[in-house]
């Protein structure tokens, strides 16, 4: 890992969303440093017991900010609400615009002045925008925030985006991707590592969207297992990135681990063996209980394509749980769409449902709490199919 320098010894660092993952080890190893850490609080007016506001804090002399506070919801157009669009604008966008001008007169005094953005480069590429259209939008609001920036206040102060190149195990991360994806992750130290990185360039590095390993590279870092939840095992590509080194690419297909994010040509699904879908079918229902059943209570629809298709239903909320073909009796709470050989990987592992919704291979409609645990029994089926 980038050891410590000392160069931020006594400069001040803000930091929004400080509290756990990401921002936290941020904060961590720039107090490693000597760097004296602000964390923004989400209240604006003056706890009784906990003084010190968002306001009152950037009145302090501030070096460094890092806008890392962020709201997801990967859902599409007609199944965000408005309160979760208006979240996700006002955390990305708008609370890092804001943050950025009440932190810009304080930074134009300091010697080091930087504001680091956790924000993807500008990808225009429509798949990361037909899935999750609101995300997009609010997070692409902090990327901008950098090339507008970066631009206004050039020689006074940088201004820069950092993107991981892999999925990192956070909080957010275990909600999105089910039990089990830790494995596909890299630690937050990567981000960390790679955010000192930045601090220590000049002013006149600005404007630049950065991914991590790249910069951690120049700095002489060679073997990155060192940053890995599970050394020598696939990752998980991040969001917002389409190219990825061949070699990672090889290593995830010999487990069986499918990381497609580039946009392919339509192609007939594979010819599925008879009976596929069927047979899972009547392997998950064997495996039912009623405990399975109390930890779910939801009802699953799949629309599925393909050989062996049509609609199927998996019901985890009536007494003892249900499966079988057509529509389930109870209105669905999710209704997954994707084709039988899809279906089939991913109910026996051999496909991340995170990764199949990644890359546009699973569209779901409907409750995606409810989603993200299904992954959970999918992870109990995998032994037996």
């Amino acid at each position: 890992m980038l050891p410590n320098t000392g160069k931020l010894a006594g400069c001040t660092v803000f930091i929004t969303g400080a509290s756990r993952g990401i921002g936290k080890a941020i904060a961590l190893k720039a107090a490693k440093d000597g760097a004296n850490i602000v964390i923004a609080a989400k209240t604006t007016h003056a706890h009784p017991k906990l003084p010190g506001t968002i306001f009152t804090a950037a009145e302090e002399r501030i070096d460094i900010l890092v806008n890392n506070a962020s709201a997801i919801s990967l859902t599409n157009t007609l199944e965000t609400p408005t309160k979760r669009v208006d979240l996700m604008m006002n955390v990305n966008t708008r609370g890092t615009y804001l943050t950025s001008k009440a932190c810009i007169p304080y930074l134009k005094k300091s010697k080091i002045a930087h504001i680091l953005n956790l924000s993807p480069p500008l990808n225009l590429n429509p798949m990361w925008f037909k899935q999750h259209c609101a995300y997009t939008i609010a997070k692409y609001g902090m990327s901008m925030c950098v090339l507008g920036m970066a631009e206004e206040f050039k020689g006074e102060i940088a201004v820069n985006a950092l993107w991981p190149k892999t999925a990192i195990h956070t909080a957010a991360m275990d909600m999105l991707g089910g039990s089990g994806i830790e494995s596909q992750c890299r630690k937050v130290e990567i981000i960390a590592d790679a955010a000192y990185s930045i601090f220590k360039r000049p002013k006149s590095f600005t404007g630049n969207f950065i991914i991590d390993e790249n910069i951690l590279r120049e700095e002489g870092i060679k073997n990155f297992d060192i940053y890995a939840i599970k050394p020598g095992h696939p990752l998980l590509p991040d969001f917002f990135l389409d190219e990825h080194p061949d070699i990672i690419i090889k290593k995830a297909e010999s487990r069986d681990v499918i990381p497609e994010l580039k946009e392919e040509k339509p192609q007939p699904p594979p010819k599925q063996r008879s009976g596929a879908v069927e047979e899972t079918f009547r392997i998950v229902k064997d495996s039912l209980s009623d405990d399975i059943v109390k930890a779910t209570q939801a009802v699953y629809q799949f629309e599925l394509s393909g050989e062996d298709g049509g609609t199927w239903f998996l019901d985890l909320k009536s007494k003892g749980g249900n499966v079988g073909y057509g529509e389930p009796s109870n209105q669905a709470d999710v209704v997954m769409s994707m084709s039988t050989d899809d279906f089939v990987k991913m109910f026996s592992g051999k496909l991340k449902p995170t990764m199949a919704f990644m890359s546009g291979k699973l569209k779901i409609k409907g409750n995606m709490a409810l989603a993200i645990k299904l992954e959970k029994l999918m992870n109990q089926m995998n032994a037996r199919l």
